[in-house]
């Protein structure tokens, strides 16, 4: 008898709605404070993005030129790796929220000079096998681009109930490679507070595992609680891009890990500079952590807090302030 594999799937979200007027800039990205360091992070630039999902539409007015390749992992378009056209529309929405094109038209994305490598592992049905996804994190590893550019963040938004030593493993492998590894946490939640929901890669200690909250900062009742979330950031009626040219209103944790993706690299290219040195994975770590705030909520729920990019510049003015005044008083 031939053994069936395993198989992963979309963390479950819900389509709001096609959205026909948009605000270039959608109220998640604004709610992060994304456009407040982006001239201080070169809103991203030459830093290289791994989105492993159902593959993207690279014809959208906001993402034909932030597309820097891509492969196909799965069986559909009859097995042709070289085509990873989105037969979904999630891997392009999550692909827009992570680094749409900051062009005056439709929206903009977190890290809008950010470049996508996409790589298809989920099927138009949004289901996989863990073989396809275990070979698209190799891949996203040992990829270099045309100016030997090398991934510096994989984002997920896809998740299962079992626990593969193989996945596991090639997360682990990433993160050595100083590749940031950025999971929704899953949408199976409820508001009992003796009960957790685990879902895998998620749940692995090493990856960045992301809920999700409203835009009024109130944990999704959907959101996974569990001990390993890292953090919230918006996932409720995000706006981005779509199939066809068009933009779409969809909710759920897969939401809310593409801001924190293209957040990591804002902070990759600021942190950088600021240090003037390569960062490795745990320090860009603590630089996301840094700018975070709690909200009061159960650490099992949202982890650190709230993605909140400007956070660390806001203390410093209230600190430099404060000295001003402390002066000011001793004079």
């Amino acid at each position: 008898m031939t053994k069936t594999p395993l198989q992963v799937k979309l963390v479950p979200y819900t389509i709001n709605s096609i959205v026909e007027n948009t605000n270039e800039t959608p109220e998640g990205v604004r709610l992060i404070q994304a456009p407040m360091i982006w001239e201080k992070s070169s809103h991203g630039e030459n830093i290289v993005i791994a989105v492993i999902d159902t593959g993207v539409d690279k014809n959208h007015p906001d993402l034909k030129d932030q597309i820097i390749g891509g492969r196909n992992f799965t069986t559909d378009h009859h097995s042709n790796p070289t085509i990873f056209k989105d037969n979904n529309g999630h891997g392009t929405h999550v692909t827009g929220t992570i680094a749409a094109s900051l062009n005056n038209k439709g929206v903009v994305g977190v890290a809008p000079k950010a470049k996508i490598l996409s790589l298809k592992v989920l099927t138009g049905e949004g289901s996989g096998d863990y073989e396809w996804i275990i070979n698209a994190i190799n891949y996203a590893v040992d990829w270099r681009g045309p100016q030997n550019q090398r991934v510096r963040v994989i984002s997920m938004s896809l998740g299962g109930p079992h626990d593969v030593p193989e996945l596991h493993k090639a997360i682990q492998n990433a993160v050595n490679h100083n590749i940031s590894v950025v999971v929704a946490a899953g949408n199976e939640g409820d508001d009992r507070e003796d009960t957790f929901e685990y879902s895998y890669p998620g749940s692995y200690n090493e990856v960045i595992q992301v809920g999700a909250v409203s835009n009024d900062l109130n944990l999704a009742p959907f959101t996974n609680t569990n001990a390993e979330v890292d953090l919230v950031a918006p996932g409720v009626e995000i706006v981005s891009t779509y199939l066809d040219n068009q933009y779409a209103s969809l909710s759920g944790t897969s939401m809310a890990t593409p801001h924190v993706a293209g957040a990591l690299a804002l902070l990759i290219n600021l942190s950088e500079k600021e240090f003037g040195r390569p960062l490795i994975e745990t320090e860009i770590y603590a630089q996301l952590v840094r700018r975070t705030l709690p909200l009061g909520n159960r650490k099992s729920s949202e982890g650190n807090g709230f993605l909140l990019l400007d956070l660390v510049d806001k203390v410093r003015e209230i600190i430099n302030v404060a000295r001003i005044n402390l002066i000011e008083t001793k004079n």
